[in-house]
């Protein structure tokens, strides 16, 4: 159970702009409607081998704010701004209310999209280009004066920024916290993952027998983090409760590879469920990170399979980026708000079909969604450079 002395901190607005649609009730059920497609990425100089992504609709990235302090932006901060007043809104916290609540995002290539538009046009970019410009966009969108913070830890970026957001609630820092993540399409990006041969040019496919690496993702996914007294004494209703938020790292001696053993990724996920007060019975879903490249499915595999050793029947695995693509510095901010829905309204989406390997051991239901059955959900967010983040939500009796 979580310590008398520290403060409890629950979810109470969701926001989503993805390749499902605009609003978190458009992600929700694309999820368990099976999820999208990647589609080609429609640019000049696409001179790679896999060249598609899980996009957002055109009709569902905002054409506005256009610009911040002079500087153009591109469809990451736009789509940023809007899952973030959504959020807000879904929370209850009005225009006034907002001033007095931090902005803290995970973002990887932010504004990227616009400095590539510029060069591949032949105007080069302005002077001052500046990519992490996110966060700042979005507190002064909803009025924020209570600080902004971008967070680049590669693609576990979100699930970083759930962490320091639960240490400013803890802390009596803030009694609520906007916390999300956002990507947009960047040629860069693609490219630099292309080149190192971990991304695969057909569809992203966790686990799978032929998995040949991961397909990028746009959009953005905000939540809203609040202590638990503070909603209760306003009348919010949570989601769920975000009992932990852990991080640890491999200190392994490959640049982009994993630890083998997984040991620091098995230690996160212990340290998570103790922090939270959850036994590894009590989990009822997994949401890893799997991104289905070779060796870090195998080796997620491996350490689910140390952490849920003494547990008879495993929790089932949703591997949520077969449905989305990996949304890179906000792909753990995609994964809490699932979480944040299996918590809240008990079910589990149906994984997207595959022929599992076996090296993958983990329980992947694929014949229609399931029910919750255990209280917890555990979350994996993790990066090249043995970055890992694990995060625990529980339903917290409010919302069906």
């Amino acid at each position: 159970m979580t310590r008398p002395d520290r403060r409890r901190a629950v979810l109470t607005g969701l926001g989503a702009v993805s390749c499902l649609g605009a609003g978190v009730d458009a992600y929700g059920i694309g999820l368990l409607a099976g999820g999208a497609a990647p589609h080609d990425v429609d640019l000049p100089h696409m001179n790679m081998r896999a060249k598609r992504m899980y996009l957002t609709p055109p009709s569902a990235i905002p054409v506005e704010p256009v610009a911040h302090a002079g500087i153009p932006l591109g469809p990451a901060p736009r789509m940023a701004v809007a899952a973030a007043r959504e959020a807000l809104a879904d929370a209850g916290i009005g225009d006034g209310e907002a001033a007095r609540v931090p902005v803290v995002m995970g973002v990887e290539m932010g504004n990227a999209s616009v400095q590539e538009e510029q060069r591949a046009s032949g105007g080069g970019t302005p002077r001052w280009t500046p990519l992490a410009v996110t966060a700042a966009v979005v507190a002064e969108a909803v009025g924020s004066r209570a600080g902004a913070s971008g967070i680049g830890n590669a693609c576990a970026a979100g699930g970083y920024a759930l962490g320091v957001a639960l240490d400013m609630i803890r802390a009596g820092e803030a009694d609520v916290v906007l916390v999300g993540g956002a990507e947009g399409v960047t040629r860069v990006g693609m490219a630099g993952f292309d080149r190192i041969r971990v991304t695969d040019p057909d569809r992203c496919r966790p686990f799978a027998r032929d998995r040949a690496g991961t397909v990028f993702a746009d959009g953005a996914a905000f939540a809203v983090l609040e202590s638990a007294d503070h909603a209760a004494a306003r009348g919010a209703w949570p989601y769920a409760e975000l009992g932990a938020a852990v991080w640890s790292c491999d200190s392994y001696h490959h640049p982009t590879a994993p630890e083998p053993d997984g040991v620091q990724l098995v230690r996160a996920m212990r340290d998570a469920l103790a922090d939270a007060g959850v036994r590894p019975d009590q989990v009822g879903c997994v949401l890893p990170h799997a991104t289905g490249t070779l060796v870090n499915d195998a080796v997620e595999s491996r350490a689910l399979r140390r952490v849920f050793a003494d547990v008879p029947d495993r929790p089932p695995v949703f591997a949520l980026k077969a449905l989305i693509g990996h949304g890179s510095g906000t792909a753990g901010m995609f994964a809490c708000l699932a979480g944040a829905l299996i918590a809240s309204h008990g079910r589990i989406p149906a994984n997207a079909p595959v022929d599992q390997d076996p090296e993958c051991d983990v329980w992947l239901p694929q014949d229609g969604p399931l029910a919750l059955t255990r209280p917890a959900v555990l979350v994996n967010s993790c990066a090249t450079g043995g970055i890992n983040a694990s995060f625990v939500l529980s339903y917290a009796g409010g919302r069906a």
